[in-house]
Parts: C-alpha cells; structure tokens; sequence
C-alpha cells in the first residue's frame, strides 16, 4: 500500500512539474512571439506606438496564459500530492495573488475591467494582438 502511494505522489509531482515547465515554454516562446509580431507591426504600420501596443497585448495575453497553466499545476500539486490545510490555504493565496495579477494585466491591455466587456483569455488576447494593424 505504501508503494502505491509513493509511487502516485511521485507520478503526480510529476505532472505538476509538467505543467510548470509547460508554462515557462509558454512565456519563453510567447515572448519571442511577441517581438515577432511587434517587428511584423512596426514594418506594416511604420508605427512605433502601434508596434509597441502589439506587443503589449500579445505578452499580456502570453502572461495571462502562463499563469493559468501555472494554477493548474498548484492545483494538482496541492490536491493530489499533499491535501494538508495548510497546503490548501497556501494554494488559496497563491491563487488569489495570480487572480489579482490576470485582473490587472486585463485591465491594463484591455483598459476596462474584465466584467465590463465579453470573455478574455490570454489566448484570445494574443490572437487579437497578432490581427494585422488598422490600415492608414
């Protein structure tokens, strides 16, 4: 019984740390894709505000995404591997910190408040973000 055990919480530490690495490879890529699309902006538009704007929303949209991927990982970390009280109320903060963290970079990409417009994702962010730039 006690093998089953170790061997589940190692397999779920696992898929938590899975998750975190997912999420870094999501920042990493998300910023050079970023700076791709602001480039690609700035040579359409030859708008240094415009180019900058892109690349704003496209790495808030990134970050938004990373952090989800993040909350899942704390959530497996927590629930499956160590469901102690203290764990849970650890991941509660955690989660509420991020929570804060995506509320403020939507407000600061978007410029209203999440409630006040239609459901964003940090997907829909960076999708938005990569739509060629308004003609001039």
């Amino acid at each position: 019984m006690i093998a089953e055990d170790s061997t589940y919480t190692h397999g779920m530490l696992i898929v938590a740390q899975v998750f975190e690495v997912i999420a870094a490879v999501i920042l990493l890529g998300g910023l050079v894709l970023a700076f791709v699309l602001a480039l690609r902006t700035y040579r359409r538009s030859g708008s240094g505000t415009e180019a900058y704007r892109t690349l704003r929303q496209s790495f808030g949209g990134v970050i938004l995404l990373g952090l989800e991927i993040l909350v899942a990982g704390d959530l497996i970390r927590t629930v499956a591997v160590a469901p102690t009280l203290d764990n849970v109320l650890v991941l509660g903060l955690i989660v509420l910190i991020r929570t804060f963290l995506s509320f403020s970079l939507e407000i600061e990409i978007d410029g209203v408040p999440p409630w006040r417009r239609g459901l964003v994702s940090g997907v829909s962010v960076i999708k938005k973000a990569a739509q060629d730039p308004p003609a001039q």
